[in-house]
């Protein structure tokens, strides 16, 4: 069938239409990881000064009309007239998208910041924004709209020294373009805090006006990321002193530091020109090599490994391993528009060389640590052959009984896994309830007996022991450790289901820390979930209400809750079959929370703290927490 199809359904997007056209394409959502993005590349450009040597100072401030300013002290954009463009510099890098310096003309050597569309994105998705630079002792402004100038640039004042010199950056997030307009404290905190990890010696201030009170935090930290890995190994018992290395080589500077703790995750932290390379590159792939390299040759050197015996593997020596690798580079490429992995393949070997070096004089000169390192990485090994035995054996075992899948796992019909979800259920008794209240077509039901291991304090041979586990990671279907295929994942939606209780609190707590140890792929790829039942049933004659807070319970029954019959479900085995379902598993009815990982620094401190050895930082936690509930109003 013909369309008509023709020159004029060609649509021609000038300026910075096309950012407020398609925002998503610029700053990954119009939620509130797209409103912090904003702030982000008016930061990043600041930190860009600092990382050029000139800025020492950054102040991001939250004003109460859901406004954000970001100074620094840095050169100050330029003002005099583009020669190309016909008007003032600062005007061309606000409304034209891939214009800035940091191109190749000598503007930046280092920058995060490449694809130009920063600080245009930010103007083009404010609905008011002004730019004020101080140059050459004088204080220049100019005003925008929608990425639209409204004020030419003009002369506003001088500076209070002639030396003085900075960019002052006010912008107002667009309410016709976002869904939220208010700016978390938190989220931006921590993203600051990385940042003066990273940068040895820079000042970086928040300040929040919003509240009744204003809270203002500073960042600054002069051991750089030997500060970092000092932070993230606080509440952990390390094996040795921090092992650091900064060194540049064939014009990429490569810091590292990295220490060895009693725990069995690694955690490992890689940046590229101060952007968090989440999928890692060549950086991470040069010092991974490099640790392996080092800890086998001193291992077989002294003897503790026979030249017979075979190589630790990468994975036993990164055991318990917290690192920072931290790269700066002229010409990065980032593989994706999103810039989390690092494609240049000489910065391999640049880290490796480094690190293995750095590592081996370590060794040598400190031969207990050396030791105490190796021995680790040793029965890592050991373990890892046990839990290969262990899966082995369970593997024969499994085909002997035929199917493969565990015993009590109550299937779905369905076998298309993007329709089909499987809960986990607290007990046989709710394990029952939730049989009879199910769609068989779609969705699976797993009881689980008791509590499973806490996996942070447990090996991996001692974690595939553990027969609930076992037994999950059968009915998943994705296999485990090296073997683990994310493909082969038999439902897409795996759902916690326990009882609203403390108990019910520490199943899903142990299940979200199994998950996020050994099978970490489930929650970054989002298909993990956690069912959400009602806390109370509410009747009036022959209505019914479900209320799954305290508030929703004021709100249905009123101060006084005169003639409402009102019943507190304590487990899910209080509920009927048919009542599970209505509130807590019909797709439409039913509340589900997905457990997703937007800092996965702060998500490593918080498993460290509630599931590791240390107690101290779990009562710190519960006292904190216990505090601010207190002061909820319920």
């Amino acid at each position: 069938m013909a369309t008509d199809y023709s020159a004029e359904q060609i649509e021609v997007l000038k300026g910075l239409e096309a950012v407020r056209k398609r925002p998503g394409m610029y700053i990954g959502n119009t939620a509130e990881r797209g409103l912090h993005q904003l702030v982000y590349e008016a930061v990043d450009n600041a930190v860009d000064e600092a990382l050029a040597g000139y800025a020492r100072n950054i102040k991001v401030v939250l004003y109460k009309d859901a406004s954000c300013s970001v100074e620094d002290d840095g050169r100050g954009i330029p003002v005099d007239v583009h020669a190309g463009e016909k008007m003032p510099a600062v005007e061309v890098i606000m409304t034209i998208l891939h214009a800035g310096g940091k191109f190749g003309k000598g503007g930046y050597k280092v920058s995060g910041g490449l694809h130009g569309v920063g600080i245009s994105v930010v103007n083009a998705l404010s609905s008011h924004m002004t730019t004020r630079v101080k140059r050459d002792g004088n204080i220049y402004e100019i005003k925008f709209e929608r990425g639209l100038t409204v004020q030419k640039l003009k002369k506003v004042g001088k500076t209070a020294d002639a030396d003085e010199s900075g960019t002052y950056q006010w912008f107002k997030p667009d309410p016709e373009v976002f869904e939220v307009t208010e700016f978390h404290w938190d989220v931006l905190a921590k993203r600051l805090r990385e940042l003066a990890f990273l940068n040895r010696g820079l000042s970086i201030v928040l300040r929040d006006e919003r509240g009744e009170q204003v809270r203002e935090r500073g960042f600054k930290f002069d051991g750089g990321i030997v500060s970092f890995v000092e932070w993230l190994n606080e509440k952990k018992d390390p094996l040795h002193p921090i092992i650091s290395t900064h060194n540049e080589r064939d014009k990429v500077d490569v810091e590292v530091a990295m220490q060895w703790t009693d725990t069995y995750s690694e955690v490992i932290s890689s940046y590229a020109n101060n952007i968090n390379t989440i999928e890692g590159g060549m950086h991470l792939t040069g010092f991974r090599t490099a640790i392996s390299n080092a800890v086998n040759t001193y291992a077989k050197k002294r003897g503790m490994l026979k030249e017979s015996d075979s190589n630790l593997s990468t994975d036993d020596c990164m055991e318990g391993l917290t690192a920072v690798v931290s790269v700066k580079l002229g010409e990065p490429q980032f593989e994706g528009q999103t810039k989390t992995k690092l494609g240049n393949a000489n910065v391999r070997n640049i880290v490796y060389s480094l690190v293995n070096e750095r590592l081996e004089f370590f060794f040598e000169e400190n031969p207990k640590y050396a030791r105490a390192i190796i021995d680790k990485c040793m029965q890592a090994q050991r373990a890892r052959e046990a839990a290969k035995k262990a899966r082995d054996l369970s593997r024969r075992k499994n085909a002997l009984e035929g199917s493969g899948l565990p015993g009590k796992l109550v299937d779905c019909k369905n076998t298309n896994p993007a329709e089909s979800e499987i809960f986990l259920v607290e007990g046989d008794s709710a394990g029952g309830t939730a049989k009879g209240g199910r769609d068989p077509n779609t969705q699976a039901i797993l009881p689980l007996r008791g509590k499973i291991l806490n996996v942070e304090k447990a090996r991996l041979d001692k974690v595939l022991s553990n027969e609930e586990i076992r037994t999950m990671i059968t009915a998943f279907g994705t296999g485990f450790g090296d073997e683990f295929d994310l493909a082969k994942l038999r439902y897409h939606k795996i759902i916690i289901m326990t009882d609203a209780d403390v108990d019910g609190s520490h199943i899903r707590t142990l299940l979200l820390t199994f998950f996020y140890r050994q099978m970490k792929a489930l929650v970054e790829e989002g298909y993990v979930y956690i069912a959400q039942p009602p806390l109370f049933g509410v009747r009036k004659g022959k209505k019914q209400w479900y209320a799954f807070s305290d508030a929703e319970l004021k709100s249905i029954i009123g101060e006084d809750g005169k003639d409402y019959v009102v019943q507190q479900y304590k487990g899910l085995g209080e509920m009927d079959a048919e009542q599970l379902a209505e509130t807590t598993m019909e797709v439409g009815n039913r509340r589900l929370k997905r457990i997703t990982v937007e800092d996965a620094v702060e998500a490593e401190q918080i498993f460290t703290d509630l599931m590791g050895d240390k107690v101290e930082p779990r009562k710190q936690y519960i006292f904190d927490f216990a505090k601010s509930v207190k002061n909820l109003d319920l």
